[in-house]
This record gives C-alpha cells, sequence and structure tokens, in this order.
C-alpha cells in the first residue's frame, strides 16, 4: 500500500488534503484544530500511540476512500475567501446557534435532577456555560468584524485590511486555543460523555450534544486555524 502521509506531516496538513482523516484523529484523541502545527509523530508520541498502526489506518483510510471516490469535499485551498467564509457562517457558525441554547438548558436541567448523586455536573454546567459565552462573542467578532474585512480585502486587496485582518486574528486563534481546553476538559470530566446507569434521556441527550458540539467546533476551528488563516498570511508576501 503506498503510504501518502508520513508522521512527520503536519496534522493540520493532513485534515486539509485528507478531510476524512478528522474522525480518524478523533477517535485516536489527537488534536486537528488547535494542535494542527504540529507534526503527526509529536502527537503520536504525546498520546502513546503506536505510530505504525495510526501510518497503517490513516493511509488505508486514505486509498479507500479514493479508490471508492467517496471524497467529495470542496477544494477550500483553492476556493474563494468568500465561499469558504460563507461555508463557516451557513454550517458551523449556525450549528452553533441552534445548539449553544439546547445545550444550556439540558446541562441545566440534569445538574438540578441529577447533581445531587453526579457531582461532576456542576462542573460540566460550569464549563458549558463559560464556553457558551465565549462562543457567541467570538461569533460576533468573527461575523462582523473579521470576515467583513476579509471579504473586503478580496474585492480590493491592500496590506491596510490585511493587518486589520490580522489584529483581530490573533484573538481569534487565543480565543480558538482556549475553547479546545475547555472541550478538552469536558471531555475528561465527563469520562468520555460515559451516561451513567441512572442517568435519563435528557442525560443521554445532553452529553450527545456535548459530543457533538465537539466534533463540529474542532472542524470549525481547523477551517479557520488550517486553512483560512493561513492562505491569508500568504497574502502578505503579494500585497
Amino acid at each position: 500500500m503506498e503510504n501518502t502521509f508520513t508522521s512527520k506531516d503536519k496534522i493540520g496538513d493532513i485534515v486539509s488534503r485528507f478531510p476524512g482523516a478528522a474522525d480518524l484523529f478523533k477517535e485516536y484523541k489527537i488534536d486537528f484544530c488547535c494542535g494542527g502545527d504540529r507534526q503527526l509523530a509529536l502527537a503520536i508520541k504525546e498520546g502513546n500511540l503506536n505510530e505504525e498502526r495510526v501510518l497503517k489506518d490513516l493511509n488505508k483510510k486514505y486509498q479507500s476512500s479514493k479508490e471508492m471516490t467517496e471524497i467529495k469535499d470542496i477544494d477550500w485551498q483553492n476556493s474563494s475567501f468568500s465561499k469558504l467564509i460563507d461555508y463557516i457562517v451557513n454550517k458551523h457558525h449556525a450549528f452553533l446557534q441552534d445548539n449553544l441554547p439546547r445545550i444550556g438548558e439540558l446541562t441545566t436541567t440534569i445538574l438540578r435532577v441529577h447533581g445531587q448523586n453526579h457531582q461532576e455536573l456542576s462542573k460540566v454546567h460550569k464549563l458549558f456555560h463559560g464556553l457558551k459565552m465565549e462562543l457567541e462573542q467570538h461569533l460576533i467578532k468573527e461575523e462582523e468584524v473579521l470576515f467583513p474585512i476579509i471579504k473586503e480585502y478580496e474585492e480590493n486587496p491592500s496590506t491596510e485590511k490585511l493587518d486589520k485582518a490580522f489584529s483581530v486574528i490573533d484573538e481569534l486563534e487565543e480565543e480558538h486555543e482556549g475553547a479546545g481546553d475547555v472541550l478538552k476538559e469536558l471531555r475528561t470530566v465527563t469520562k468520555e460523555y460515559e451516561v451513567p446507569a441512572d442517568g435519563c434521556n435528557t442525560y443521554q441527550l445532553a452529553y450527545q450534544l456535548l459530543e457533538e458540539l465537539e466534533s463540529d467546533l474542532f472542524q470549525h476551528i481547523h477551517l479557520e486555524n488550517n486553512i483560512l488563516f493561513p492562505r491569508l498570511a500568504k497574502e502578505k508576501v503579494t500585497v
């Protein structure tokens, strides 16, 4: 089997070239959003993983996807900035706007009903609601400040617009890292989103949506940290 990827490749570059790798990395608990600029070898070492097995699974998955022509993802590396931004807003921002309030209500409910027997729910509630507030402010900053600047730059490039964009991007990348840390802590506190034996349907739904939030947000951050922002950085050379 041809080995397209090696452990020397950066995690973010792998997912950029092969979006299907995101699911595999999630299974191995390899951070592909905030940790996307690291070599795969480092993540494998930190996770005490079997390098040969990870690479075999990754390359096998990639080859299968090519042969079966299952991968129909848009080539974001060569799409317009506006198209990528609209995708992020319509898919990932919309997901957050729909689900943050729902998860907020659910985590409050299960804390009230099950908190006495499951003290970790107090921390789940606190972590999520802090994250919710940060994400709501984050989306506003992207939609009202950064994304309009990038679209204006695409229409009429200038160094001034690039500088304005990167003054905001620096803040956003820090916020991405903070969100990633909270998601990792939530997964630890919930013991991999394991619902206890006495957990009700609301408990199950809350944990299910929290896990979906993690998956969607990692994809969201990946598109920005590993594709949108680096592509914009390359523009500095040409302007």
